[in-house]
């Protein structure tokens, strides 16, 4: 009941043939994100091969995480298939909310998967959900822009600090570019996505040994400062609606000299159809600060069915189809390599025709295979989780925290009182919950 409590709360803030006799229609909701429109388009094959139907339910980020924690909490059975990550998985699955998926069929190569991916939506050795791609986070830069600057492209990890003398050398709004763009829009899944490993770095983390929330902490002070500072003096106007997507576009269309962001993002920036810096753009890893413990992201977008579906066998055959190794390759000769795909399966990264089409491959890969939940934090804490925190409550305190900053980001209030409001609410939901007294 306390986990359904907390995901109430922070919401409101077997393979089957079909024949032409037995056709089902499933319903999935999913983000809209690059990768999930490209599996949207090529489900149409699957749709003729199978005689089923889909009925999509396409979702910006935030409202995705809200509809589909409403759902699932309730149990009312709105959609057969659900897009979620490696918060959610190992979560709902441990409380019987998702159905099992270790029985996809023969053909699906489990091993295939990475076995950190794996891991991460799985809970007590049972997999959850399957993953449609994985990520970490580096640091897209414009080439051009630093060469005409004279900026030596880090081959180092470097500071936070030098971040913002590289940013402030490119910004250039006159001609419309940006030092630097980064997630603004609130959500802990949003703007928390790039600010829990920029606090990371700066030595801060979400609680002590205790469970007692550290957010008004000299660390968090001095990491949220610098955000907000960073932004409103080489950042585009208007920031703090920014998100995954919006940033991706501004990039794409050469307005922004750095993003940090999903590596995911790489298959979008280095397509020509897609992007006008697909030639002059390079990455390094994430900045660092006073540590460089999770400074770098964790997460995959994965596709899960919850117990209260009503076609669990027609929704097993989907995911046996749109998370195979045989999807990626379905992917990389119909939309280019470039755009398979990544993070998932070593056969992606053994394949030549991927790693010739996508410079970014070995890095992308190390980078998820580097990034480490368990030891994420300068100093010890009782969680899990790089970007996130692997409890239920966090999903309503991620939200308001994510909230308060972006306030402080528009000029609404002070980063002393976004931080004083986040550790008073982390504080009441915690007490709540059970954690502290």
């Amino acid at each position: 009941m306390k986990l359904k409590s907390a995901l109430l709360a922070a919401s409101a803030l077997v393979s089957v043939t079909a024949t032409a006799a037995h056709a089902d229609e499933i319903t999935i909701a999913t983000v809209n994100n690059s990768d999930m429109i490209i599996m949207q388009e090529l489900s149409s094959q699957w749709e003729e091969q199978t005689g089923h139907t889909i009925d999509w339910v396409v979702l910006e980020e935030n409202v995705l995480r809200q509809r589909v924690t409403t759902d699932i909490a309730t149990g009312s059975g709105s959609f057969d298939i659900i897009t979620i990550g490696a918060y959610e998985a190992p979560i709902w699955g441990a409380q019987d909310w998702l159905v099992a998926l270790d029985d996809l069929g023969d053909a699906y190569d489990y091993d295939d998967i990475f076995e950190p991916v794996r891991n991460g939506l799985s809970a007590d050795g049972t997999l959850f959900a399957v993953p449609f791609y994985a990520e970490s986070s580096f640091t897209f830069y414009r080439t051009d822009l630093f060469e005409a600057a004279g900026i030596a492209p880090p081959t180092e990890q470097i500071t936070y600090e030098d971040f913002a003398e590289i940013a402030a050398q490119l910004h250039d709004p006159d001609n419309g570019i940006f030092g630097t763009c980064q997630r603004g829009k609130a959500g802990w899944g949003e703007n928390m996505a790039f600010v829990g490993p920029m606090v990371n770095a700066f030595g801060g983390q979400w609680f002590d040994m205790d469970w007692n929330p550290t957010i008004d902490s000299p660390e968090w002070h001095a990491a949220i400062t610098y955000y907000v500072d960073l932004m409103n003096n080489y950042g585009p106007p208007g920031a703090s609606a920014n998100g995954h997507n919006e940033n991706r576009a501004l990039f794409a269309d050469g307005r922004c000299a750095t993003w940090v962001d999903a590596t995911s993002a790489a298959g979008y920036i280095y397509n020509p159809d897609e992007s006008s810096v697909a030639d002059t753009t390079g990455f390094f890893q994430a900045p660092m600060q006073v540590t460089d413990k999770g400074t770098g992201w964790f997460w995959a977008w994965a596709l899960a069915i919850p117990t209260s579906s009503q076609n669990v066998d027609v929704a097993k055959e989907f995911l046996a189809w749109s998370t195979s190794a045989d999807y990626v390759t379905l992917v990389g000769e119909t939309k280019g390599w470039v755009a398979a795909p990544p993070g998932t399966r070593q056969s992606t990264y053994d394949n030549p025709a991927y790693t010739e089409a996508a410079p970014f491959a070995d890095t992308v890969l190390n980078s998820i295979l580097a990034a480490n939940p368990a030891d994420a934090t300068l100093n010890p804490v009782p969680y899990t989780g790089v970007q996130f925190v692997a409890i239920p409550e966090f999903q309503g305190i991620g939200n308001y925290v994510g909230q308060q900053i972006a306030a402080a980001l528009a000029g609404q209030q002070s980063v002393d009182e976004a931080l004083a409001n986040s550790q008073a609410f982390a504080e009441r939901e915690m007490t709540r919950a059970g954690y502290i007294e």
